[in-house]
């Protein structure tokens, strides 16, 4: 790590313009942005998804997807200009100078080798240890520094048998593991439970002290910008519309849009800091948990629970995975131990735990995207393990999923339109004309601009992605909608829409 005063910056951004190319035309994105971050600082950036967060940052690594490309401006790292540097050159400062903990964690994951092995390679290409037993050593620290469980037990484990914020502790392990000067975090806690992100989010604060390691969060999430970051840059369609302290932006907000965001907070760190913040009146209602549970339950004392239909009910259900052992040998890995439970129509129920807990295992064995090891699971009565191909094929019109991670849900070959009339076509549901309808009004519902219709999954940001898997669950209007995580990658003013 290079040694850098403290009171000058390591990162500095100055008029920054990004743009891709669509169609032959250059369509700009960022538009001239400039902040700077010093040594040992936190900042966070907050916005909504494709208010150009990531892009921001992905153009500091010179890692832009696609046809990305900087137009104009400058990155000064450490007082080296990182525009239009040679590659090895700057594959010799990711990793070891800069950290970068990627959004989509299945996506950033090689699905064929096991999670330990990826842990090991970031290991052994930044040059932390050498020899085999040195690097496995230093992987199972990385990976239970990053709140991992049984880190040494899962070595062996593929990014399939790990929940989705398992596969996210194991990236943020990859990306602390050089101790870099700057860590770019981008969504790093949105796949967490609240216990494991104060574990995580703990651990980064310890870094950050101890070594001076800057640390970049780019997150919708303004609870965790406020509670974390010392310094709050707020993006809006691509352009700074506010910067500055955390404290002072949140309790006196400038722009219209940082006024929405901070009064839409359901749970809002500003709350934590102080009650003394001047807050403009919140455009949806305030969110208050013990109110919408007492509510909730005065609705469903009107109308009987007996006198409604079970729809779903789920008896004893186990799902056991067989974990390798040696060359040879195999143990029990217990990821649903006797579940039950029973949602009558028209009912929301709500399956709450830390990642890893089983809730999206139960999920898939509803879906019957998993086989269950033992159990009973009937949907308006009928025992789902008795179903014939074409019964289960009629069920799935009546039973929609939006998957946790969206970009390993959304094939990357096939347009944001076809992909959301994808389950239309599939059950023949109306005539060409009423279903690109249909996914016009759907785009509407979720918040997309109807010309995204025609991108792929990989022109699109992480929380825009997740619009479109909600998109497509919606589509056949399901009477049963599993939802695994389905907001967790959007700002608040989209997730109560």
């Amino acid at each position: 790590m290079t040694t850098a005063s403290f009171n000058e910056p390591i990162l500095s951004v100055r008029d920054l313009k990004v743009a891709f190319r669509v169609d032959k035309k250059l369509n700009e994105v960022v538009h001239g942005v400039s902040f700077d971050v010093y040594p040992g600082e936190t900042v966070a950036i907050v916005g909504e998804s494709g208010s150009g967060k990531s892009t921001t940052m992905h153009a500091v690594m010179n890692l832009l997807p696609g046809t990305g490309t900087i137009t104009d401006g400058s990155i000064t790292w450490q007082g080296r200009e990182l525009v239009g540097i040679k590659r090895g050159e700057m594959e010799s400062i990711r990793g070891r100078e800069i950290g970068l903990v990627p959004q989509d964690p299945m996506s950033n994951l090689n699905p064929v080798w096991s999670v330990g092995f990826q842990v090991e390679e970031a290991i052994r290409a930044n040059g932390l240890a050498s020899g085999k037993t040195a690097v496995r050593k230093r992987a199972i620290e990385v990976r239970e520094q990053a709140g991992l469980k049984d880190a040494e037990k899962r070595m062996k484990q593929y990014p399939h048998q790990f929940s989705g914020g398992m596969k996210q502790r194991a990236l943020i392990g990859s990306g602390l593991s050089a101790d870099p000067a700057l860590l770019i975090a981008d969504e790093p806690t949105s796949a967490l439970d609240v216990t494991v992100q104060r574990v995580v989010l703990d651990h980064l604060a310890e870094r950050t002290q101890e070594l001076g390691t800057a640390v970049v969060f780019i997150t919708h999430d303004l609870g965790l910008a406020a509670e974390r970051a010392e310094k709050l840059i707020v993006m809006y369609q691509g352009n700074i519309v506010e910067s500055g302290p955390s404290r002072e932006i949140l309790q006196r907000p400038q722009h219209p849009y940082t006024k929405r965001l901070v009064s839409a907070a359901p749970s809002l760190a500003s709350r934590r800091i102080g009650s003394g913040a001047d807050l403009p009146p919140a455009p949806t209602e305030t969110f208050d948990l013990a109110a919408i549970a007492e509510e909730r339950e005065a609705e469903g004392a009107a109308e009987a629970a007996e006198q409604r239909a079970p729809v779903v009910e789920v008896e004893h259900l186990t799902k056991v995975y067989k974990l390798r052992k040696g060359n040879f040998g195999h143990e029990d890995l217990i990821a649903v131990d006797d579940a039950n439970f029973v949602i009558h129509r028209g009912e929301t129920m709500a399956l709450v735990g830390e990642s890893g807990s089983g809730k999206s295992t139960i999920a898939k064995m509803v879906l019957q995207l998993e086989e269950p090891t033992s159990g009973t699971i009937r949907i308006d009565g009928k025992d789902t393990s008795k179903m014939g191909a074409r019964e289960l094929f009629d069920l799935r019109s009546e039973l929609q999923p939006v998957f946790q991670d969206p970009y390993g849900s959304l094939d990357p070959l096939v347009n944001i339109g076809n992909t959301i009339a994808e389950p239309l076509n599939l059950h023949k549901v109306g005539d060409r004309a009423s279903r690109r309808a249909r996914v016009l009004e759907l785009l509407d519902q979720v918040a997309l601009p109807r010309e995204l219709a025609t991108r792929y999954p990989n022109e699109l940001s992480g929380g825009q992605r997740q619009r479109v898997a909600v998109a497509r669950g919606l589509a056949l209007k399901p009477e049963i909608l599993v939802l695994d995580e389905a907001v967790s990658a959007l700002d608040v003013l989209v997730q109560a829409q």
